[in-house]
């Protein structure tokens, strides 16, 4: 299914296309784009239709309102038991871990609030642009419980593992200087320049190959979680695809001759 065909039936989330970006937009301002259950199994459907959809090559997360996710949606917490409590977190962990494993750049522009289940999906895109208003953080301990979405996993690969225990531990919030200054996003910039500076982020990237960037992302990904032994060897396998495709013969024709390269993706 083309993410086009997918937008009528999406009730939490704007899909917007541009090109060949796709622009999601969290869309529960009057709950400060909490994540409930029915956003986050749209989220899944969003990235797996993105996925096998070639006319999409890049993605952006943002929301609506004064914030970007103000976290998981606490009344649905009430009525959970243990069992509830691990089905809640694993669907967390699903929608996203399907974000982080498209083989697709995503950019993450946080204006807002990013706590919790927000700052968890924020962690998932490959890069954070934040606005001078954001505000980032993980207050589960607040509420007797723990980040679950992949929160502590996460956040301990992105910031200093000391830095992400503090954190976690204290449910202290963070401002976007000192989220930049942590490593936890990559930019901030000023709220009317938010998705402006996304696009033309991105709008970068896609002038690279991009099953290279796909290839990126998948070594980088997978890399983390092995040895350095067996990561250099994926590194190796994908790099023995990248030399079969048509865009490393058009990258390296385009070098030597000195002009820009068209890849087609193939």
């Amino acid at each position: 299914m083309k993410l086009v065909e997918l937008k009528e039936s999406i009730k939490n989330i704007i899909i917007e296309i541009e090109g060949e970006v796709a622009i999601l937009t969290m869309n529960r301002p009057k709950a400060l784009n909490a994540l409930n259950a029915e956003t986050m199994q749209e989220m899944i459907k969003i990235m797996e239709c993105i996925g096998l959809d070639d006319s999409i090559n890049g993605v952006i997360i943002t929301a609506e309102g004064k914030g970007f996710i103000a976290g998981a949606d606490i009344t649905q917490f009430v009525p959970l038991d243990a069992l509830g409590g691990r089905d809640c977190s694993e669907l967390g962990q699903m929608c996203c871990s399907s974000i982080e494993r498209l083989e697709k750049p995503v950019i993450a522009a946080v204006n807002g609030y990013a706590l919790g289940g927000g700052n968890e999906v924020a962690m998932a895109c490959d890069i954070r642009i934040a606005s001078t208003n954001a505000v980032f953080g993980q207050p589960e301990v607040n509420l007797g419980i723990m980040p679950c979405f992949g929160g502590t996993q996460r956040l301990t690969r992105l910031v200093a593992y000391g830095v992400a225990k503090e954190l976690i531990f204290t449910a202290r919030q963070v401002k976007a200087d000192e989220a930049l200054s942590i490593g936890l996003v990559n930019k901030v910039v000023a709220p009317e320049e938010l998705l402006s500076s996304a696009k033309e982020m991105m709008s970068t990237i896609l002038t690279k190959a991009p099953k290279a960037i796909s290839m990126c992302k998948v070594a980088i990904n997978r890399g983390k979680e092995m040895d350095m032994v067996n990561a250099l060897e994926l590194e190796r396998d994908v790099t023995g695809l990248l030399f079969s495709t048509a865009d490393k013969v058009e990258g390296v024709a385009a070098f030597l001759e000195k002009r820009p390269a068209k890849f087609i993706g193939k």
